[in-house]
């Protein structure tokens, strides 16, 4: 039900994002955690998950607010679904992203969510109505998945896996996917390699990765940033951004050949070519972009450099 008095505060920000911009953020649960999941690495406090909300805030309330943060930032460049859980349980979602579009103006709307709901049909229909979809997916397999993200019972990874596929084949805006590596958990090759194989079939705009950088819920270490290399580099043909708190700066020198042969291993980010490319490479990296034989595509705020596709 919805809850008769307004929470203080429903919005936070505007601050600015790297992977989306300037972002004016939405908590649909502000006052406790109210999720579905209870993962290992969460930086909330360990909690009993649930199926619903319990207690939810008033759509008139949020538009309200979010209406006041435009006027006052007009800089804003997208309003994000967010919550002390997990966002698409709140019971009024649809009817909050049709007032959010109607007031949005030339805002894009965002939503984070687990992706656990993504195969119910109501959720699917109003995640279409969303500018930048952000799923999590940390696990190919059910074993993974129940020892990682402790869901709910209500919550089955096969039907996530298979709304997702779905979900991208008739989604027109930006479907992006995180993927949080725990060490000795999701990051033995075989589940890794499973992880490809479902990546490869859903075609995601971006795919994030990374790994704890706030303390977790509960007992678990994160991986290196050469780990992260690792697996993006068997994550080939996709656009995988590693997002990794003070990511280690190593300038080296490639020729006309050599950035090629990187570039049809996988897509680099404007990330990976400030902290890998000295200053002759990134000259080099001018004239191929100038010749068309390798090109720069945007991804919600995130540049790609690639093979240039005819």
């Amino acid at each position: 039900m919805q809850t008769n008095q307004t929470p203080i505060n429903l919005i936070f920000g505007p601050v600015a994002s790297r992977r989306f911009g300037i972002s004016l953020g939405i908590d649909l649960s502000p006052n406790i955690k109210q999720c579905n999941f209870d993962c290992l690495y969460c930086e909330l406090a360990a909690s009993k998950t649930i199926s619903k909300q319990n207690s939810s805030p008033k759509v008139s309330d949020i538009i309200d607010q979010v209406k006041d943060a435009i006027q006052k930032h007009q800089q804003i460049e997208v309003i994000t679904l967010t919550a002390n859980g997990e966002p698409t349980l709140y019971p009024y979602l649809d009817q909050l992203i049709d007032e959010l579009n109607k007031i949005k103006q030339n805002k894009k709307l965002l939503i984070l969510s687990n992706g656990s709901t993504i195969y119910k049909n109501n959720i699917f229909r109003s995640l279409q109505q969303i500018d930048i979809v952000k799923l999590s997916l940390d696990c190919a397999t059910q074993k993974c998945f129940k020892k990682l993200d402790r869901a709910n019972n209500s919550v089955e990874l096969h039907k996530i896996i298979d709304g997702i596929i779905t979900f991208s084949k008739v989604y027109n805006g930006d479907l992006i996917l995180e993927v949080l590596f725990v060490d000795g958990i999701n990051t033995k090759d075989d589940e890794i390699d499973k992880l490809y194989q479902i990546l490869k079939q859903i075609k995601p705009n971006r795919v994030d990765i990374g790994t704890i950088d706030r303390p977790p819920a509960y007992d678990v270490k994160p991986i290196g940033f050469d780990k992260l290399q690792e697996i993006a580099n068997k994550f080939t043909d996709i656009n995988v951004n590693i997002t990794f708190k003070n990511r280690p700066k190593s300038l080296q020198s490639f020729n006309h050949q050599e950035i090629i042969k990187l570039l049809k291993m996988r897509p680099l980010t404007q990330d990976d070519i400030d902290n890998t490319f000295d200053t002759s490479s990134v000259e080099i990296l001018k004239k191929l972009i100038q010749d068309k034989i390798i090109s720069v595509v945007e991804s919600s705020g995130v540049l790609f450099y690639k093979i240039f596709e005819i």
